[in-house]
């Protein structure tokens, strides 16, 4: 599983106030669990190499943050994952974009 142990601390230092309840590894990188439910996860761009967010937004906010920040949508399986979304380097290489990602993802997670 590759992904970047430097992005995944960054995003763990966010987290240390939520409830993390655990940090799994699956889908190809490291997923954080907020109160037993999948948030944010990191892994790696199999076509580009590039370090990248996945993030879940629910189904309510992903048309509103879809193509924003360096973020496009989830096409994991192939198939649009609704309410999730990846993030590119270009959307969470400064503090400021990286905190707004992880803002909508807990938003998201207080409301499961």
């Amino acid at each position: 599983m590759a992904f970047s142990e430097h992005l995944a601390e960054r995003v763990r230092q966010r987290l240390r106030k939520a409830n993390i309840t655990d940090e799994k590894r699956m889908m190809g990188g490291l997923i954080f669990m907020v109160n037993d439910k999948m948030c944010v996860g990191v892994d790696m761009d199999k076509t580009t190499g590039n370090d990248r967010l996945m993030v879940r937004v629910g189904k309510a906010s992903h048309d509103q943050l879809v193509f924003q920040h360096g973020s496009r949508e989830m096409d994991f399986t192939g198939r649009v994952m609704r309410g999730f979304l990846f993030v590119g380097p270009e959307g969470f290489d400064s503090e400021e974009d990286l905190d707004f990602w992880i803002e909508k993802a807990l938003e998201f997670n207080a409301l499961l």
